[in-house]
């Protein structure tokens, strides 16, 4: 059976940028731009609070993940109250690896990890836009021993590491991305695919993209009325149902392309046009470039 998720987490081509644990005491408050760079974090002791971008501030305890596929302001303080007058604090890096913020002697009252991935893909904003804005999971240990195995890897420099790091990855996002199954979770991919309806849909345009999908034949797929689908399926996944299935079939498109693998005709009949002129109208209406410039960029 075809997973979607699995799908979409693979040609982002996830990747360590860095990881770093951080211990905590007293009150403290950081903040950082991150120009929409995949960011999540693991609590291990203690707590703390955490604002991203628009989202209401979360308090976070022993065993949340956090991860933030598109993240541009992150704040994180204490929970014990930082003045709004004083000026944010510095990590201060210890001879363990570990960073120390706050109070710099005394028992430390916090423990998290926290990093940065990239994705691979000259795709991700499209990818990443079929994705919650934010993951919370709360109580979720294997997430926790993921992200040590990740730290792990990413501090010991040992042979292999960048593949075994790529792999770790993959299967931390699909990881966090599951547990929210069933939550409050923004809309996206992930919260489609937790309504049983709608992920039978859901998976057979990822089985059958080359089909000539309409909304009434995905609505008779779900056993929902073609309008009760329409709307079930914009609310959960935040796009319409056809604003989908193009968005995965131009994914597909531009992973071809940049492969180098096909020619157009080919990649036109495996993305579900019925010509090389169709596909490449649609292609270059939606990436601004016909598909044999893209592929030429691409190569360049």
């Amino acid at each position: 059976m075809i997973d979607p998720l699995a799908e979409v987490v693979t040609l982002l081509q996830p990747s360590a940028r860095f990881s770093k644990a951080v211990v905590g005491a007293g009150a403290w408050h950081v903040r950082r731009s991150d120009a929409g760079q995949p960011f999540y974090c693991v609590v291990l002791e203690g707590g703390c609070r955490l604002e991203v971008d628009d989202h209401v501030a979360i308090e976070l305890g022993a065993g949340d993940f956090i991860l933030v596929p598109a993240a541009y302001d992150v704040a994180i303080s204490s929970l014990a109250r930082f003045p709004g007058t004083a000026a944010e604090t510095r990590p201060v890096a210890l001879a363990t690896g570990e960073f120390r913020i706050g109070d710099q002697d005394g028992p430390t009252d916090l423990r998290m990890l926290i990093g940065h991935c990239s994705f691979g893909s000259a795709d991700a904003s499209l990818l990443v836009s079929l994705l919650p804005q934010l993951v919370h999971v709360r109580g979720e240990p294997r997430l926790a021993t993921l992200m040590q195995f990740v730290r792990d890897e990413f501090r010991e420099r040992r042979p292999a590491r960048d593949v075994i790091l790529a792999r770790l990855l993959e299967v931390l996002l699909i990881e966090a991305l599951r547990s929210t199954a069933g939550t409050a979770a923004s809309p996206g991919l992930v919260r489609g695919l937790a309504d049983e309806r709608l992920a039978v849909a859901i998976r057979r345009m990822h089985e059958s993209p080359t089909q000539a999908w309409t909304v009434a034949q995905l609505a008779k797929e779900a056993a929902l009325s073609r309008s009760a689908f329409f709307d079930r399926f914009s609310r959960a996944v935040g796009v319409a149902p056809m604003e989908y299935l193009l968005a995965w079939r131009m994914a597909m498109a531009k992973n071809m392309l940049r492969q180098n693998e096909s020619g157009i005709a080919e990649i036109a009949e495996r993305v579900g046009y019925g010509s090389a002129s169709a596909f490449s109208v649609a292609f270059t209406r939606h990436v601004g470039l016909s598909p044999t410039q893209y592929a030429r960029e691409q190569a360049q």
